[in-house]
């Protein structure tokens, strides 16, 4: 199975552009820093990847903020030159606005 979740924030959005077959489509940079578990030690992963958004997924992806925390989930699929990998975003949750105390 090929599916990647991932807590991160884009750091760089690129203008929406179109696939050849017409579909919108969005370049991202997602980073993400968290603390993991490895061989019984904590251990800190800061990490920068490369995403693309396609098709309606394009519509939440424009609305998040810059350095904003939110969780992507989706695929990893080769890059178009061939060198390295590209996380293909299927799904955003960002985070509930903070409630105003009324």
């Amino acid at each position: 199975m090929n599916r990647l979740v991932l807590a991160a924030q884009v750091i760089e959005r690129g203008a929406l552009r179109y696939t050849p077959a017409g579909l919108p489509a969005l370049d991202l940079t997602l980073q993400s820093d968290s603390e993991v578990t490895q061989n019984g030690l904590p251990r800190k992963v800061s990490l920068q990847i490369r995403a693309v958004a396609i098709g309606d997924i394009t519509r939440p992806a424009l609305t998040l903020v810059l350095g904003v925390p939110a969780q992507f989930a989706g695929f990893l699929a080769p890059s178009r030159n061939g060198k390295g990998v590209v996380f293909h975003v299927t799904s955003i949750a960002a985070p509930e606005p903070a409630s105003q105390p009324g």
